[in-house]
C-alpha cells in the first residue's frame, strides 16, 4: 500500500473553493458567494497551500493574484469537478417530475423576443424546474466562467474548450420612429440617416452596440440626441417627436406601441447564440431544456392593430404604414422597403454561418450536431 501523500486531505469541496476564490479574485467574495466566514475560505486555502507548497495566491490591490502553478491546478480541478458532477447526475431524466433550476444571463433583446416562449415551454414541460433569469450587461460570459448561470444567450463570444455553443438566430438592426416622422415616408438613404435625431441605447455604458462599429467602418460619425441605459421607455420617448433609434428587428417586432419600422441603409447581422459549460453539459436537465428554445418561424409577428402599424396587405409586417394611394414614385420607394425588409427576413435563415464583427469566428455546424473546434474556441453543440 502506498504511503499517505501530502494531498490525500484535499477534497472535492476545497478544490470548488479554489476555482471560485480563483474565478472571483477575493476570498471575500467567495465567502459571500458560499454564505461561509472568510476564515472558512482561509482555511481551505491553506490547506492547499500546505499539500502544495505553494501560496496560489498573493494579494495585490483589491484583491488577490493566482500564481503560475495554482492557475494549472484550477484547469485540472474545473475538470474533475466536471467529471465528479457527471458521476453524479442521474442517468434517467423525466422532466415532468425532474426539479432544480435553470438560470440564464440575457439582455433585455432575449428578454423579450425568446424568454417568453422559452418560459411558457419550460413550465409545461417542467414544472418543477425554476426559471432564474440575470441581466447580462455585458458580463454573460463573467456569469458563465464564474458558474453564477447555467447558460448565456445573446450577441457574445465566449472562447475555451469547456464551453458549448448552439447558434439560435441571426437578428438585424431595423430604425424605429413616429409614424409622421419625414423619414417613414420611404426608403432611408444613409445621408438622411447620419443627420437623423437619434436615440442611442447605452446598455449602462457596458456594451456597444453593434451597427456603431459598422457607421464607423463607413467613416460615419453619428451624436445621439437622447441616451438611454436601456429599451424600457424607448417607445414613450419617441413617439410624437423625430427621433430615430436603431434596435434589432426582432425587438422592434415585438414592441407593443404604434412606432414606424423600416429598413437600416445598411445591414449588419446580429448572431444570437447560446453557451453553456461543461460543469452542465452532462446534466438530464440542462440536455432537454434546449429543446424550449422557440424556432425563427414561431416568433411570429404581433396581430394587425395590436403593434407595429401596418396598412397595407403586403408580407412586410415590420414596415409601415403603407398606402396604395400613394403616388407612383412614393409608393415604388415604399414597395423598395417591403423587398427590403422581406429579403432581410429571408436572410435570417441563411444568416447560421454569419457572425458578427469583434467576436471569435465559430463555425456553426447545425443546432443539433457537435465536434470539437480547432484552437480554443467553444465547442458547438
Amino acid at each position: 500500500m502506498a504511503a499517505n501523500s501530502s494531498i490525500d486531505p484535499v477534497d472535492i469541496g476545497t478544490l470548488r473553493t479554489l476555482v471560485l476564490v480563483y474565478d472571483l479574485q477575493s476570498f471575500s467574495a467567495a465567502a459571500k458567494r458560499l454564505d461561509v466566514n472568510q476564515s472558512t475560505i482561509s482555511y481551505a486555502i491553506e490547506r492547499l497551500r500546505g499539500a502544495l507548497h505553494d501560496p496560489l495566491f498573493v494579494r495585490g490591490g483589491n484583491g488577490v493574484t493566482a500564481t503560475e502553478r495554482c492557475a494549472a491546478l484550477v484547469a485540472w480541478a474545473r475538470d474533475m469537478i466536471v467529471e465528479i458532477d457527471g458521476l453524479a447526475s442521474r442517468v434517467e431524466f423525466d422532466p415532468a417530475t425532474a426539479q432544480g433550476s435553470v438560470t440564464i444571463s440575457c439582455n433585455y433583446h432575449e428578454r423579450q423576443t425568446l424568454i417568453p416562449q422559452f418560459s411558457t415551454r419550460l413550465r409545461a414541460g417542467a414544472p418543477k424546474v425554476r426559471l432564474v433569469l440575470l441581466d447580462a450587461a455585458g458580463h454573460g460570459d463573467v456569469h458563465l466562467k464564474q458558474n453564477q448561470c447555467d447558460i448565456v444567450l445573446g450577441p457574445v463570444g465566449i472562447a475555451g474548450e469547456s464551453f458549448f455553443r448552439r447558434h439560435i438566430l441571426t437578428d438585424h438592426y431595423v430604425c424605429v420612429m413616429d409614424p409622421a416622422n419625414p423619414l417613414a415616408r420611404g426608403r432611408i438613404a444613409l445621408s438622411a440617416y447620419a443627420r437623423a435625431e437619434h436615440v442611442f441605447i447605452t446598455h449602462s455604458g457596458e456594451w456597444q452596440p453593434l451597427y456603431l462599429e459598422a457607421l464607423k467602418a463607413r467613416e460615419i460619425e453619428i451624436e445621439p440626441v437622447v441616451s438611454l441605459p436601456n429599451h424600457d421607455s424607448l417607445e414613450r420617448i419617441i413617439t410624437g417627436t423625430r427621433l430615430v433609434a436603431t434596435i434589432p428587428y426582432h425587438l422592434a417586432r415585438a414592441m407593443r406601441g404604434g412606432l414606424h419600422v423600416a429598413a437600416l441603409p445598411f445591414r449588419v447581422p446580429i448572431s444570437i447564440d447560446m453557451y453553456w459549460s461543461a460543469r452542465t453539459a452532462k446534466s438530464g436537465l440542462h440536455k432537454w431544456a434546449p429543446a424550449c428554445w422557440p424556432r425563427l418561424r414561431e416568433l411570429a409577428p404581433p396581430e394587425r392593430g395590436a403593434g407595429l402599424q401596418v396598412q397595407n396587405k403586403r408580407p412586410a409586417p415590420e414596415c409601415g404604414p403603407l398606402s396604395g394611394a400613394l403616388p407612383r414614385r412614393k409608393r415604388e420607394a415604399s414597395e423598395q422597403v417591403v423587398e427590403d425588409v422581406v429579403e432581410n427576413a429571408r436572410d435570417d435563415h441563411r444568416g447560421r454561418q454569419r457572425q458578427h464583427p469583434g467576436h471569435r469566428d465559430v463555425a456553426d455546424r447545425g443546432p443539433l450536431q457537435a465536434g470539437a473546434v480547432g484552437g480554443h474556441g467553444a465547442r458547438d453543440a
